[in-house]
C-alpha cells in the first residue's frame, strides 16, 4: 500500500508515556506504506490536550484513522468531534469517555488497579502563577506497574523518560463523546494494571467497538506491537 493509498494513522500517547512508545508500531505501519504522526501530548489538561490534537488533525490533508493509548483514548474521544476527517478511533487500553466523565471516574469504576500504589505526586508550575500537582510512577515500581513483559532494560529507559500527568488532566470530564459517530476498534491488555481491564471491557463494549483481547501489560504497544498494528490495520482497511 503506497502513502497515498491509505490514511494517515495518528497515533496519541498517554500519561506515563511519549511519542517513542509508539516506535514499533510505526515501523510496522511504515512496512506497510502507512504515514504514520506522532505527536508529543502536553498531559496538561483534557480540554486544553484535545485542543492541540484537533489542531494537529487539521493541519493534516485526507483521510485519518486516529488512534490513542491510555488517556489518549480520552483526548481522541474530544479531538475527533466534528472532525470529517477522521474515519476511524482505534483504543488500545485506553479510556473511552462519555461525556461528564473522567479518566479517573472510570478508572474506579471497577476493581484492579494498582496506580495509585506506585505513583507520587510532585509539584509544577502553572503559566498564570500558582502550583499545579502532577502524577508521575516512581522508578523501581514502573516496569511492574506499566511494562510487565517489556524487556527489563527497556523498561528502564521508559521509567527513565516517562512523561507525568496533570492530575487535572486525569480529572477533567470529557465535553464530547466522538466514538458515538466514529467506527471505533479496541484493545483490551488483560494484564493491565493501571486501568482494569474489567473496565476497557466495559468501555469497548459500550462503544460498540470491534474488540480483540490480548495478554499483556498497559504499555502493549511496546510488549506486543504486532497485535496492536494488526488492528490498527482493521480500522485502515475500513477505510477503503
Amino acid at each position: 500500500m503506497s502513502p497515498s493509498a491509505g490514511p494517515t494513522v495518528v497515533l496519541i500517547h498517554g500519561a506515563f508515556a511519549d511519542a517513542s512508545s509508539w516506535s514499533p508500531v510505526i515501523e510496522r505501519l511504515q512496512q506497510e506504506g502507512l504515514p504514520a504522526l506522532a505527536p508529543a501530548l502536553p498531559l496538561r489538561g483534557l480540554a486544553s490536550d484535545a485542543a492541540y490534537i484537533r489542531s494537529v488533525l487539521d493541519s493534516i490533508p485526507g483521510p485519518v484513522v486516529l488512534v490513542g493509548h491510555s488517556y489518549g483514548g480520552s483526548v481522541i474521544s474530544i479531538a475527533a468531534s466534528g472532525a470529517p476527517q477522521v474515519k476511524a478511533l482505534v483504543y488500545i487500553a485506553a479510556f473511552v469517555p462519555d461525556i461528564g466523565e473522567s479518566a479517573l471516574e472510570l478508572t474506579g469504576k471497577f476493581p484492579g488497579s494498582t496506580l495509585g500504589e506506585a505513583t507520587r505526586t510532585q509539584s509544577y508550575p502553572l503559566p498564570g502563577g500558582g502550583q499545579g500537582e502532577e502524577l508521575i510512577i516512581e522508578q523501581h515500581l514502573f516496569e511492574g506497574q506499566f511494562a510487565a513483559g517489556v524487556p527489563a532494560a527497556t523498561a528502564r529507559v521508559m521509567a527513565v523518560g516517562q512523561r507525568p500527568i496533570a492530575l487535572a488532566a486525569l480529572q477533567g470530564k470529557a465535553t464530547a463523546a466522538a466514538w458515538k459517530e466514529i467506527p471505533s476498534w479496541y484493545l483490551v491488555a488483560t494484564e493491565d494494571r493501571n486501568i482494569p481491564p474489567a473496565a476497557e471491557e466495559w468501555m469497548a463494549e459500550r462503544a460498540g467497538a470491534h474488540t480483540v483481547s490480548v495478554s499483556a501489560p498497559h504499555a502493549v504497544s511496546v510488549s506486543d506491537p504486532g497485535p496492536v498494528t494488526d488492528l490498527i490495520l482493521r480500522a485502515v482497511r475500513s477505510t477503503g
